[in-house]
């Protein structure tokens, strides 16, 4: 972040300030070697504070807590290097400016609340080294407030402009691939299901609904790469969030092959998770169909505060390591279709299966989304 290397420039500045007036007051201290000596700290903490800042793993508490138990130490040690004295001639302080850095640290690190905290500390340990308090102290601490407020305001605003613009850098990605993509789908498969869908709608028998079935993916594509999907967020006081009957929804899939038990009384849902868990219900029969025969039961399971509903057949089974194969391979019937949707509701999806003992699947959905 930009402010911590304005920290260090600060703190390069403010000791080089430092350095100057101790050469124009060193006649003046009580212990003059004494006064090199916390230089010469200082200048070394002042490398450390540059180096550790640097780095984001050490912009923690150990290096914060440190930061300012070293300031602190300069200044409680002031009175005797200088002498109260030279401090009562007016001769300034060790810290003077550079005492500001923890301060800064500490509000660039956690906002204006702990920029406040270490200003009350170095101000007060600044006042306890002074003989009299007057009104150009109270300045000082003063000064040293508003810097801690105002760091650390400005620190959170820098922080939270940071995270909106690479959310809109990680949109405007996802904006170019998905217009990548469509580019490719347009040009390739909603070409041959257009294709098919023409060719295919005047023939009889199931050659005839295969160009009707075709047809109907060639719309829900176009749809879908159009940024109009029927399942896209909506806002939640919108009319995609009232409540609908999944029995309605899932009704459309019993028949002689495909057993639906339902609960006797409604099973309401909002619109947009009742249509989600529908497709999901939608893609698991479609692989019983294609790897187990057709033959299925779907159980739906309304236990308040979530809403199950399970698929299962009695097919060969799915062998160990097949859905991460078949993933590898582009077909994400099973990561998308189903665990995708259901895990965009904030649900979650057991599989349950054996060679030859058939496949379960429980699709687990909370009624509300969290």
């Amino acid at each position: 972040m930009p402010l911590w290397r304005a920290l260090t420039v600060f703190r390069l500045a403010s000791l080089a300030y430092v350095c100057v007036l101790a050469i124009r007051d060193s006649d003046r201290y009580a212990h003059p070697y004494a006064v090199g000596t916390l230089l010469l700290v200082m200048i070394i903490w002042t490398g450390v504070t540059a180096i550790g800042y640097a780095r984001p793993a050490w912009r923690r508490w150990p290096l914060l807590l440190a930061d300012l138990g070293v300031v602190l130490a300069v200044v409680l040690a002031t009175p005797w290097v200088v002498g109260r004295a030279a401090l009562a001639t007016g001769v300034p302080t060790m810290g003077v400016a550079w005492m500001a850095g923890p301060v800064l640290a500490w509000a660039v690190s956690g906002g204006r609340r702990r920029g406040t905290i270490a200003a009350l500390l170095v101000a007060g340990a600044d006042l306890t080294t002074r003989e009299r308090i007057g009104q150009s102290s109270f300045t000082g601490v003063i000064l040293m407030l508003l810097a801690g407020v105002v760091v650390g305001h400005m620190a959170r605003l820098a922080a939270s402009a940071e995270e909106r613009l690479q959310r809109a850098v990680e949109l405007e990605a996802a904006t170019r691939e998905r217009e990548r993509l469509a580019r490719g789908i347009h040009d390739s498969v909603l070409q041959v299901l257009a294709l098919v869908q023409r060719r295919g709608a005047d023939l009889p028998g199931e050659a005839g609904e295969l160009a009707r079935l075709a047809g109907e993916q060639e719309v829900a594509l176009r749809a879908l790469i159009a940024g109009a999907s029927p399942t896209a967020a909506v806002h939640p006081d919108g009319p995609e969030a009232a409540a609908v009957d999944l029995r309605t929804l899932l009704g459309r899939y019993a028949s002689p092959a495909v057993a639906l038990s339902a609960p006797a009384t409604p099973v309401p849902l909002p619109r947009r998770v009742a249509g989600e868990l529908a497709a999901a219900t939608g893609a698991a029969l479609d692989n019983v169909g294609r790897h187990a025969g057709g033959r299925a039961w779907v159980l739906i399971e309304d236990e308040g505060a979530t809403v199950t509903v399970s698929i299962r057949d009695e097919g060969p089974g799915i062998p160990d390591g097949r859905l991460a194969e078949a993933a590898a391979q582009g077909r994400l019937g099973v990561t998308q279709s189903i665990r995708g949707r259901v895990a965009e509701l904030g649900g979650t999806v057991r599989i349950v299966s054996a060679p030859e003992a058939g496949t379960e699947i429980e699709l687990t959905v909370p009624r509300t989304r969290r």
